[in-house]
């Protein structure tokens, strides 16, 4: 689903919620926390706002977020703090007694919706004709449900930032290509890491149906969507010069949305939960540049006060479709749960879910 449908759909907010106080709001909601007890379960991404990820019961990227509402029997409402994906995810993942809800329907994910269904099928087209049965596609669990269950229909599987090298050696065995979808920098990143050099790496853009390679086409061995992540994307090589110079001695680490070339010329690339570690692991007075989304490189600046951490890219904004979720939204979705008139509840249509969830038990049971 766009952002544009999802605003389509969207109630919106009462006005009074916008007139409450942040303390009137913190009050109301943790009474309703406190009222449902283990029926109320509220997972929160990293990238969220403080307000927010201070009533999360568990915090963590999107599939372990899922993975958690899975697991979790006794909540009857999942209210996720993220994006509309990760709802999805955990809509799937759920059993049928579960409720999903997404506190504002208009947090979607630029990069999910830079590949849709309508596309991928002309595209998986247009592909089989110039290289036959030898492609197996793969998505970053950052993609619509749709894309997830192309996945699962075509012997495919979702990969994640922290399992894509084991994702991709396995669909190396499968399969002479991989497909590669929404997300062309982690794609990149990770192929190449695995030996995987440049030139056997093509893009497929969707825009204009057309495949951008120079060269024997059968030398590819990586065709990568052309998408990406709003936010890692703005991270550059200038900015890794800056800091450098601005800051001697200067560790650098990125998520792997970010740029091949910012990869290369940093110290460290990975997943979210593994920026995390290092932050942690690092000594004190050590410096750092994070090249991840801005509420979460705050967050870990005020946790290790006895570091020096700064964002890759001072002038980066927040995760503009993260932030739609706050602390009016939030209660909005709590309080019509208390009225038994539940908003903004996903759900995904039974047949999608049944082959996105063998895209995702495939990973599972291998990575």
């Amino acid at each position: 689903m766009s952002i544009l449908e999802m605003m389509n759909e969207e109630v919106i907010i009462p006005a009074r919620y916008k007139a409450m106080t942040a303390e009137q709001m913190e009050t109301r909601i943790k009474e309703i926390k406190e009222s449902f007890g283990t029926r109320l379960y509220i997972p929160g991404h990293h990238y969220q706002k403080d307000e927010v990820i201070q009533f999360a019961d568990d915090t963590g990227d999107s599939l372990r977020l899922a993975q958690l509402s899975a697991n979790n029997n006794l909540a009857e409402y999942i209210v996720f703090c993220g994006v509309h994906f990760m709802a999805e995810t955990a809509d799937i993942l759920t059993n049928e007694n579960q409720k999903v809800i997404l506190p504002d329907m208009r947090a979607g994910c630029s990069m999910a919706d830079m590949a849709n269904l309508h596309q991928t099928e002309k595209a998986w087209v247009a592909l089989q004709e110039l290289f036959g049965d030898t492609m197996i596609p793969l998505t970053y669990v950052n993609s619509t449900a749709e894309i997830k269950a192309f996945c699962g229909k075509h012997e495919g599987a979702t990969v994640t930032s922290s399992n894509a090298q084991k994702m991709v050696q396995w669909a190396l065995t499968q399969k002479e290509r991989i497909f590669f979808l929404p997300d062309q920098h982690l794609g990149r990143n990770t192929a190449f890491d695995l030996g995987i050099p440049l030139e056997e790496m093509a893009i497929w853009d969707p825009e204009v149906e057309k495949l951008e390679y120079d060269g024997d086409i059968n030398r590819i061995k990586v065709i990568l969507w052309k998408g990406y992540c709003s936010v890692h994307e703005k991270f550059t090589v200038e900015n890794i010069k800056q800091m450098r110079n601005e800051y001697p001695g200067i560790t650098i680490i990125v998520h792997p949305e970010c740029s091949h070339e910012v990869v290369q010329l940093a110290d460290f690339a990975g997943s979210t939960n593994y920026i995390i570690d290092k932050l942690k692991e690092a000594e004190p007075n050590s410096i750092w540049a994070v090249g991840t989304e801005m509420n979460l490189v705050n967050r870990l600046a005020k946790i290790h006060d006895n570091k020096q951490v700064y964002s890759l890219n001072p002038n980066m904004c927040p995760c503009l479709t993260m932030n739609r979720i706050d602390l009016p939204h939030l209660l909005w979705a709590l309080e019509s749960i208390e009225k038994g008139n539940p908003i903004n509840e996903i759900t995904v249509d039974k047949e999608i879910a049944r082959y996105a969830v063998l895209a995702v038990e495939r990973m599972l049971e291998r990575a």
